[in-house]
């Protein structure tokens, strides 16, 4: 585990995997989770992506070991941004092509408007322009109501399908419910003040968007006018009703993310 240390003092977690041949130079792959996630739950990418790239995951400002904001601090979806172009630049890094899971879509899509020079390629999934058009407010109340792990059990339907390793589930509340409660709020709250659809036009990277077409915290509709705004990128859709396809459906996704980005190096060959 490294450290990067923002401007403002926050320590933010990062790690690099990589198990390319030593003699090769491959490229950098960047990975963003979602939100109550933390860079442990690309468990089952990394195998995967870092036998042929160099991996970077980080744990995003208030998660996993990264700090927590305190309340008098700024918070923002710039600072995130921000996060992870200092983490590539303390990495020695560029450009990498970078994989934003829901939340950490969203930071990724901000760094492709405004930083398209950072951003070899862009693979989303389950990632929206922006929280502000879903039902995530509600989350809020029900949490302090309930408490966040019995939230995350009532509602474990909106995220996995019925036939999810109920071992992966039961991990996954675990993870997700140790996150500060008071800092979730923040979070999930602010996110549902963006709605950044229009801009996605000056996205000229290629592009994989990648969504669950039956789940109910994002929405089929936006993915489709993500797909019409961002041109020539490419549009999947998996016939499932979680919205945690990059948990409950690893190994496809990451899948995808290869044969996406092969395809690139055979063009670029």
């Amino acid at each position: 585990m490294e450290h990067y240390v923002a401007p403002d003092g926050t320590r933010i977690a990062w790690y690099l995997d990589d198990f390319t041949d030593p003699w090769t130079k491959p490229d950098t792959v960047l990975l963003l989770h979602a939100a109550m996630g933390s860079s442990k739950r690309w468990f089952r990418w990394v195998p995967v992506l870092s036998r042929h790239y160099r991996v970077i995951r980080m744990d995003l400002r208030g998660h996993g070991e990264s700090q927590i904001p305190r309340a008098d601090q700024p918070f923002s979806l710039k600072l995130l941004m921000e996060d992870a172009l200092g983490v590539l630049d303390q990495a020695g890094c560029a450009s990498a092509h970078v994989v934003g899971n829901s939340a950490g879509g969203y930071v990724a899509q901000r760094m492709a408007i405004e930083h398209p020079e950072r951003l070899k390629s862009l693979a989303l999934f389950g990632a929206t322009p922006g929280l502000k058009n879903s039902h995530a407010p509600t989350w809020i109340p029900k949490i302090g109501e309930m408490g966040l792990r019995n939230f995350l059990q009532s509602t474990i339907h909106e995220r996995f399908d019925k036939d999810a390793d109920p071992n992966l589930v039961a991990w996954f509340i675990d993870q997700a419910s140790s996150n500060d409660p008071t800092f979730l709020a923040r979070f999930v709250l602010h996110m549902c003040t963006h709605d950044y659809m229009e801009e996605l036009r000056v996205i000229r990277c290629p592009t994989l968007i990648v969504a669950a077409g039956h789940e109910p915290i994002g929405s089929a509709h936006a993915y489709e006018d993500m797909h019409q705004r961002i041109a020539g990128s490419e549009l999947v859709y998996y016939d499932v009703t979680g919205h945690n396809i990059c948990d409950g459906h690893a190994e496809r996704c990451v899948a995808e993310t290869m044969r996406f980005l092969s395809g690139l190096a055979g063009k670029q060959g």
